[in-house]
C-alpha cells in the first residue's frame, strides 16, 4: 500500500516537472506566473500579456468615489402632489463614481470648442455636429419677464464660467459624456506612453485628420485618427508586445455616462454619514442632516443650505440678510457638500438621469442596480470580418422639435441592435429594446390579446398612448413639422421621456427631497435642468485602504 502511494506521488512529480514546477504539492508562485498553466505571463519572448500590477481603478478627473450599498429608494413621507410615483423600495447599488459638481458652462464650452475645431461648422458636412450640440439659450426667455441678459451671456460670459450649464437636453448630455470619455482616455494613453504627448492637440487643431474613439481604439486601433495612429504613438511603440493598449492593460477608463436614477438618489442621500435607523430606512429628508433648509450648526447658523425658491416672488431671500446667495443659478461649490463630498445635490439645478420614466419602480424584476432604459447594441461587422468604422458617413437624427443631432461621428464604431443570435433561448433578456419591459410594451397593454390575433395595433388602446409629433423633410430639404392634435391621448409618458431629479433655483423646498422624481421628453431643455456625469467602478466594492481580509487589513 505504501509503495503504491509513493508511485502516485512520484508520477505526479514527473508530470508537473514538465512545466518547470518541481512538485505538485505546492502551486507555482509569483504574479507573473500563471496559476492555471505555470506558463510565464508578460514574458519578453511573447505569449500572454496582462497587467499583473493593477491595484484598483483610478479616480478619473472631476469624480468622487461613492461606495455602494443598500438603501430605501423612494419616499415614506406624505405625497403632497399625489403623483404616486415614488413608493419606497429596497435597492442595492454597486460602487460608482460621480461628478463632484454639476457640469459647468466652461466645461461644456470646452466640448463645443473641440467640436468646432475638429468638425468646422462652415463645412456643410459638419454643420449639424456643432449646431446640434449647442445649448438652447432661449430657454431663459419669459413672455412677461426680462431675461435677455441671461439669454445673451449665461453660457459664454466668464462671469458665469463656473455656473451649471442649462438648456442642454438629455441627448446632448449623453453625447457630452461620450466625448468626455474619449478625451480622458487620450490623456491616460499619453501618460502611459501609448500616444505621443501632442497627439490629442494635433487632432484638436486639425493638424491630423480624424479623432480618437475609445471603442474604435480597443477594437481596431489602427483606425483611429483616421488611420494615422502610427505617427502618433508614444514610447511604448518600441516594445513590439505593447504597441497598443488593450482592455486587459487596465489603462482604459470605463465610460463617463449619466447616473441612473437609483445611483443619483443614493448619492444624494449620502447615508454613509448616517447611523440612525429611521433615517437608514428612508426618512432622511434632504442630502444634509435635519428637517430644515437652514444651517443649524454654530458656525453659519441660519444660512440656507441650498439654492431654491423660498416663496412666491422670493428666489433668494432679503438682500444682505436671509439671502441664499443666488437669484438664478449659483456658482458650483457655493454650498456645503453632502457626506460623500458631492455639491448641489439639492437646489441650484435639477439634473438629468439615465432612466426612462415610469410611475412604478419594478423591484420584483430587479433590486440590484435598478435601471430602466436598456437598449442592447453590438458592433456592426463588415464583410472583412472586422468591426465597421464610420469614416465620412455621419448618422444624424431629427428630433421631434426639429433639432438635428449627430448620432455617430466619423471614426466611431457603427452599432446595431442585438438580434436573435444573441437572444435565442436566453432567460435574462429576449430583445434589444427593454425600455418598456413589463410597463409599456405590448404585453403590458390592455388589449394585448387583440394584438396577438393579428389586429392592427391601435395606439389609442395602448397603456402609454402619448402624442406622436412628426418631423419630415420635403423634396427641397425643408422641415415639415406635424403636431399631434389628437384628442385621444391620455398621457405624456413614452420611451423618450427621462427622469430628472433634485430641486432647482425655480423650485420650492418640496422638490429638494432626493426621492422626488419628475420627467421631461429627452429632446427638450429648460433653464433649470443641468446634469452631472457618473462612471461605474470595476473591481472591489471599497477602496484598497478600506479593504479587509477576514478582519485583517489588506496588504
Amino acid at each position: 500500500m505504501k509503495k503504491h502511494l509513493i508511485k502516485v506521488v512520484l508520477s505526479c512529480t514527473v508530470l508537473v516537472g514538465g512545466f518547470t514546477v518541481s512538485s505538485c504539492s505546492k502551486s507555482s508562485s509569483g504574479k507573473n506566473t500563471s496559476r492555471a498553466t505555470g506558463w510565464k505571463i508578460n514574458a519578453k519572448e511573447g505569449g500572454f500579456q496582462y497587467n499583473t500590477d493593477f491595484k484598483e481603478q483610478e479616480t478619473a478627473p472631476g469624480l468622487v468615489f461613492v461606495e455602494g450599498g443598500t438603501f430605501t429608494k423612494g419616499k415614506v413621507q406624505d405625497d403632497v402632489m399625489h403623483d404616486w410615483n415614488n413608493t419606497p423600495t429596497a435597492q442595492h447599488v454597486q460602487s460608482f463614481y460621480m461628478d463632484e459638481t454639476e457640469v459647468t458652462n466652461v466645461m461644456y464650452l470646452e466640448y463645443l470648442d473641440y467640436l468646432k475645431s475638429v468638425y468646422p461648422p462652415e463645412n456643410p458636412k459638419y454643420t449639424n455636429i456643432y449646431v446640434g450640440a449647442l445649448p438652447d439659450t432661449l430657454v431663459w426667455r419669459n413672455r412677461l419677464g426680462f431675461n435677455e441678459t441671461m439669454t445673451n451671456n449665461y453660457l459664454r460670459h466668464p462671469a458665469y464660467a463656473e455656473y451649471p450649464v442649462v438648456g442642454v437636453n438629455w441627448i446632448q448630455a449623453t453625447q457630452f459624456a461620450e466625448w468626455r470619455t474619449d478625451r480622458v482616455n487620450e490623456v491616460m494613453l499619453e501618460r502611459e506612453g501609448y500616444l505621443s504627448e501632442d497627439a490629442k492637440y494635433q487632432a484638436a487643431t486639425g493638424e491630423v485628420q480624424g479623432t480618437f474613439s475609445t471603442e474604435a481604439y480597443l477594437n481596431r486601433p489602427e483606425s483611429v485618427y483616421n488611420g494615422q495612429i502610427d505617427s502618433l504613438q508614444g514610447k511604448m511603440k518600441k516594445d513590439s508586445t505593447s504597441t497598443f493598449a488593450k482592455r486587459s492593460s487596465g489603462i482604459i477608463m470605463p465610460e463617463y455616462r449619466l447616473p441612473t436614477e437609483t445611483e443619483w438618489e443614493y448619492a444624494a442621500q449620502a447615508q454613509v454619514g448616517q447611523r440612525e435607523y429611521n433615517n437608514y430606512r428612508g426618512r432622511k429628508k434632504y442630502p444634509w442632516e435635519g428637517d430644515y433648509t437652514r444651517n443649524g450648526q454654530r458656525v453659519g447658523r441660519g444660512d440656507q443650505l441650498a439654492n431654491f425658491k423660498q416663496g412666491k416672488g422670493d428666489y433668494g431671500g432679503i438682500a444682505g440678510w436671509s439671502d441664499d446667495g443666488a437669484d438664478i443659478t449659483a456658482q458650483v461649490m457655493s454650498y456645503k457638500p453632502n457626506d460623500l463630498g458631492l455639491y448641489d445635490m439639492a437646489g441650484n439645478v435639477a439634473e438629468w438621469t439615465a432612466d426612462v420614466y415610469r410611475p412604478i419602480v419594478d423591484d420584483e424584476v430587479s433590486d440590484f442596480n435598478y435601471y430602466r432604459g436598456n437598449i442592447y447594441m453590438k458592433s456592426a461587422i463588415g464583410e472583412d470580418g472586422k468591426v465597421n468604422i464610420l469614416r465620412d458617413s455621419i448618422v444624424y437624427d431629427t428630433l421631434p422639435n426639429g433639432k438635428v443631432v449627430a448620432v455617430n461621428l466619423p471614426g466611431e464604431i457603427k452599432m446595431v441592435p442585438v438580434d436573435e443570435e444573441e437572444t435565442y433561448l436566453r432567460t435574462n433578456f429576449s430583445s434589444s429594446d427593454n425600455r418598456g419591459y413589463r410597463d409599456g410594451d405590448s404585453g403590458s397593454s390592455r388589449f394585448y390579446d387583440r394584438f396577438n390575433d393579428g389586429e392592427e395595433e391601435d395606439p389609442n388602446k395602448k397603456m402609454y398612448n402619448s402624442p406622436k409629433h412628426s418631423v419630415e423633410r420635403d423634396s427641397l430639404g425643408n422641415l415639415v413639422k406635424g403636431y399631434d392634435v389628437s384628442n385621444n391621448r391620455t398621457t405624456l409618458i413614452n420611451d423618450e421621456v427621462r427622469v430628472y431629479k433634485g430641486g432647482s433655483w425655480r423650485d420650492r423646498a418640496y422638490w429638494l427631497d432626493p426621492a422626488q422624481r419628475r420627467y421631461l421628453p429627452q429632446y427638450m431643455s429648460t433653464d433649470y435642468i443641468g446634469f452631472r456625469c457618473a462612471m461605474s467602478r470595476v473591481g472591489s466594492k471599497s477602496k484598497t485602504k478600506n479593504k479587509t481580509v477576514r478582519g485583517k487589513k489588506a496588504k
